[in-house]
């Protein structure tokens, strides 16, 4: 089987999609050269990141976890769009559904996720969001940042990819940190995660029906 001279990647979003942007963006300037955006998923049926996907040409799908009994079917359908699409690499940018070990078992070194602090700090469970700008201000840090990662079946667990730090100003609130974090560190690291990887995949040679088994 000839492989794609560009490896495929859904972006799972929720949002509007400032991260998504991030990666568009860096696909325009050959930062990604190895990858290519074929999908944007949301469970969300109104998250601007789907209005970017469509802006840029890009096929998207709404899966909507209310609309499933269980957290199995919501992730079935998922991965059937996946399948449908030979998606290669998962890039979970502001996706606000956890998804289960078996999910995560079929895609080993393919998901990767960008949390909004210097992980192992402020991370795992209930760590999403604003919540993490408001315990790093609550703690008093000196030092925040952003962390690209492998996602398994632990929250925020996976194997670190790339780092970057962020100062902690006296006057910040969790609103302006956010965005400060957003960026100095994310919309930064994320695009140089997502060609490190879909690099290394096109380099390794395994394709994306292999995953599915």
């Amino acid at each position: 089987m000839q492989k794609n001279p560009k490896v495929k990647i859904a972006v799972l979003v929720s949002g509007g999609g400032t991260n998504l942007q991030a990666l568009l963006d860096a696909c325009d300037s050959n930062i990604i050269n190895h990858g290519e955006i074929s999908l944007v998923l949301s469970n969300n049926p109104d998250a601007y990141a789907l209005k970017r996907a469509e802006k840029n040409g890009i096929a998207t799908s709404i899966v909507s976890k209310k609309e499933f009994l269980t957290q199995e079917l919501f992730e079935k359908q998922i991965l059937t769009l996946l399948k449908d699409n030979g998606i290669e690499l998962i890039v979970l940018a502001g996706f606000m559904c956890i998804l289960s070990a078996d999910f995560t078992k079929r895609y080993p070194k393919r998901i990767i996720n960008v949390h909004p602090a210097l992980i192992p700090s402020f991370c795992g469970k209930g760590f999403y969001g604003l919540h993490v700008h408001e315990a790093v201000l609550k703690y008093g840090v000196k030092l925040t940042g952003a962390t690209v990662h492998f996602v398994n079946e632990i929250p925020d667990g996976g194997e670190i990819i790339l780092q970057k730090a962020v100062v902690v100003r006296k006057n910040d609130t969790p609103q302006t940190l956010q965005q400060r974090v957003m960026r100095q560190a994310e919309w930064i690291i994320l695009p140089r995660a997502v060609e490190t990887v879909s690099k290394k995949i096109l380099k390794d040679g395994t394709d994306y029906e292999h995953i599915q088994n």
